[in-house]
């Protein structure tokens, strides 16, 4: 049993960090409708920018970080007027394909302006096992995770309250349900844009960080984006509180399935085992946990 709650709260812990790449997923959808698939090339440009102008500059941690959070923001900013504004009431289609191309383009910047060998990104965190008493059973989890899981749950915490108390919320929140009505009642639609992009490049950076310091900083950065993938679908596209609980469930889930599963079919189960489990859910709740159900009259 003791062993068991080890391997559920690692789940748990990496869970968090799931949800933190798939908050950046939800905030643009929930304000445009588009799924951006460049959100783990962005993850990857703020890793490696953070890395690069560290190495270039020498300078410490605390200094880096609001030079990295400017560039990140204006990315946000520039994508949002150059690719998004344009493509304006096309179809959902072409706004998907506009992302694949962007997240190509941003892949190869980064990897033009910093290099494309691996870096490793130091941010203090030891990661040692420390122990967890829980009614009587002594447990080891990594200090590592347990600090990215509390300041990805805080960020994921700060970004919901915003978004759901405040009147940038509020705007946000009337934009999703009807661009058109928004722009009647006086919302700046462009602006409320601009900010859901930023907000999002200040997410990737989070992301990037946390698991650039977990991975390494190199390429397949870009592939934690995937892996948000079944925590949308579990959660909803739509819902902030989804991609939290969406997170819980597949980081819990998988590891769960590697440990007790994968003895059983050879290894390897936690790559597939989140896909499978989403997949099984779209046949129950194509929506998810808590995403609108949506009535298409014809």
């Amino acid at each position: 049993m003791q062993f068991f709650f080890e391997v559920l709260i690692g789940g748990l812990l990496a869970g968090v960090m799931y949800s933190l790449v798939a908050l950046g997923f939800v905030l643009i959808y929930k304000a445009s409708g588009v799924f951006n698939f460049a959100q783990g090339a962005m993850v990857f440009f703020a890793a490696l920018t953070f890395v690069g102008v560290q190495e270039k500059t020498g300078l410490p941690f605390w200094a880096v970080l609001p030079i990295t959070l400017a560039v990140m923001v204006l990315l946000g900013i520039l994508t949002e007027r150059i690719v998004l504004r344009p493509l304006v009431n096309q179809p959902q289609i072409t706004l998907f394909m506009a992302t694949i191309g962007l997240a190509f383009f941003i892949e190869g910047l980064a990897q033009l302006i910093w290099g494309t060998e691996v870096r490793r990104l130091d941010l203090g965190i030891q990661d040692e096992p420390i122990a967890v008493m829980m009614d009587n059973f002594d447990m080891m989890v990594s200090s590592f995770d347990v600090t990215a899981a509390v300041v990805a749950g805080v960020l994921v915490a700060v970004l919901a309250v915003f978004f759901n108390k405040t009147r940038i919320g509020r705007a946000l929140r009337a934009v999703a349900d009807d661009h058109q009505a928004a722009l009647a009642v006086g919302i700046p639609l462009k602006q409320i844009w601009a900010i859901v992009w930023s907000v999002a490049g200040f997410v990737a950076l989070v992301a990037g960080l946390l698991w650039g310091a977990r991975n390494g900083v190199q390429f397949a950065l870009t592939f934690v984006a995937l892996k948000a993938l079944p925590v949308l679908i579990l959660g909803g596209f739509e819902s902030i509180l989804g991609a939290i609980v969406g997170g819980l469930i597949i980081g819990a889930a998988e590891k769960l399935a590697e440990v007790y599963l994968g003895p059983m079919v050879g290894g390897g189960i936690e790559g597939w085992f989140a896909y499978m489990l989403a997949l099984l859910f779209l046949l129950v709740r194509p929506e998810g946990l808590f995403g609108e159900r949506r009535i298409d009259r014809v």
